[in-house]
């Protein structure tokens, strides 16, 4: 190569930034299944960090007491209502109902960003197991379910007592987060950050969702072996 031909070359631009997220304070986070114990929770936290959350139910009544007891804001609202009001709407509704909640909801949640963070599990003599949807795991069903809307997956890994527990002030735990648009996924990775303790980790593309989704079930064990509320932390990064 000449001198010449090395001045025409143009300079590489440096790698992004992966901790360089942007700034999501000013999003309106709806729960679907707010009045559950896992989205109870996260609207608590999230809420409590000072991000507006509207939390749905099927019944308006169910998800406005829940807003009511949860304080910071909380408003409740039906599921419709909320993914309509909401810029990222949370997905933790249970496993058995949640194809058809999110058919119902096809039209109010196109153009959101969701994010699925339900694990699909079966129960039995031996304790927790992971079961398959045929799509693959429950956030490549939402993605299928819900053509229109920007879907990641994350929020998997986190203990509902913990969350819900007002005397904790930081929740030491990463999340992993999956999706197509790196984009999509870093403004869940900014939301997971909003809370104190937590970090958002980018984990893959939706492809890789079952193993997340799958690896509750062997948080179970550990929790009922060692008492404890277990979490996860990845290393080195």
């Amino acid at each position: 190569m000449t001198s010449t031909d090395s001045a025409q070359t143009p300079a590489k631009a440096p790698a992004k930034d992966p901790w360089d997220l942007p700034d999501v304070s000013g999003l309106v986070v709806g729960v679907l299944g707010g009045t559950g114990p896992q989205g109870k929770g996260l609207a608590y936290r999230l809420a409590r960090a000072g991000q507006k959350v509207i939390i749905g139910s099927r019944v308006t009544e169910r998800a406005q007491a829940a807003a009511e007891e949860l304080g910071y804001g909380v408003e409740g609202a039906d599921n419709a209502e909320t993914a309509r009001r909401s810029d990222i709407v949370i997905v933790a509704v249970p496993w058995d109902g949640h194809g058809k909640t999110l058919e119902s909801l096809r039209e109010e949640l196109a153009g959101k960003l969701v994010v699925d963070c339900v694990n699909p599990l079966g129960f039995d003599k031996q304790g927790a197991y992971a079961l398959k949807p045929e799509e693959g795991s429950a956030a490549q069903q939402a993605a299928t379910l819900l053509p229109e809307s920007r879907v990641t997956a994350a929020f998997h890994h986190l203990s509902a007592v913990l969350l819900q527990d007002p005397d904790i002030e930081e929740i030491d735990t990463d999340v992993m987060v999956l999706g197509e648009a790196r984009a999509d996924v870093e403004i869940v990775q900014a939301l997971a950050g909003r809370i104190p303790g937590m970090r958002g980790i980018f984990a893959g593309r939706l492809r890789g969702a079952h193993q997340v989704e799958s690896l509750v079930a062997n948080l179970i064990s550990v929790n009922r072996r060692y008492k404890a509320h277990a979490g996860l932390r990845v290393t080195d990064v």
